[in-house]
């Protein structure tokens, strides 16, 4: 039987999309038919759970019946991945957290899969928090996300000096989330519904909405492209080797 998997999704800076990756992140799973539990540690408001509130717990990461709550999906066979997506500012209570409570310990002893999706700002701050983050989590999956979807801004750091940080993590690999243009994410916005539904022209009850016809083909082809990193970084290498072998399945054009 295959591993749990576990995908953090962070970084201490807040403003980079964290959330945006989170929830294309969700609609890739769901594209395979893979189970997700996703804890939302934006206490008390929860922004990922507005888009995914089925699959969603808003928690409190530094209280111990939240940390209770995370322990019992990671050992519940309910659901295949469990994301956690991590406010700003709460990414070493998180670790600490999932280190206390055994979570890392498990993945160290290969009972759990454990990935980082660390999403990187656009200043050399954020290369700092590199090195120490992998080293507390040992041999997990790492992945450095390059995030353009909702800000055009540059990263301010060369590529020698970014490659100093990167070269750092053992194995770590990187993808880039392409921009997602501003009409077509302020549509998702206010819809509040995960892409998916968005591209499929639905509410969040399952009726029909009546979205742009051109505006849910940007966000098809930049879901699309996403799900190509994703795929390309071999994501689904977390719950089952024989899963990579099964390409992504783009989202049909409408009709």
């Amino acid at each position: 039987m295959p591993r749990p998997a576990m995908i953090l999704v962070g970084a201490d800076n807040g403003g980079v999309g964290k959330t945006t990756v989170s929830r294309s992140l969700l609609d890739f799973f769901a594209s395979r038919k893979v189970t997700t539990h996703a804890f939302d540690t934006e206490h008390p408001r929860g922004a990922l759970a507005r888009f995914h509130p089925g699959i969603s717990d808003v928690i409190d990461v530094t209280a111990t019946a939240d940390q209770l709550k995370i322990f019992g999906a990671v050992a519940s066979s309910s659901a295949q991945v469990t994301v956690i997506d991590v406010r700003a500012g709460l990414m070493w209570p998180t670790l600490r957290a999932l280190r206390d409570i055994g979570v890392i310990d498990k993945a160290k002893r290969d009972q759990l899969n454990l990935a980082v999706l660390h999403i990187l700002g656009p200043s050399i701050a954020s290369l700092e928090e590199l090195a120490e983050t992998a080293k507390f989590l040992g041999d997990a999956r790492y992945v450095l996300v390059k995030n353009f979807a909702t800000d055009t801004t540059s990263f301010d750091w060369d590529q020698q000096t970014y490659n100093s940080y990167f070269n750092r993590i053992k194995d770590a690999v990187e993808i880039k989330v392409p921009r997602l243009g501003e009409m077509a994410c302020e549509e998702v916005e206010r819809s509040s519904v995960p892409f998916a539904s968005f591209i499929a022209d639905r509410k969040a009850n399952g009726e029909f909405a009546t979205n742009s016809f051109v505006l849910r083909g940007y966000v098809r082809h930049w879901l699309n492209n996403v799900w190509a990193e994703f795929d390309r970084v071999r994501l689904m290498d977390l719950i089952d080797a024989r899963s990579s072998l099964r390409p992504v399945m783009p989202i049909a054009a409408a009709s």
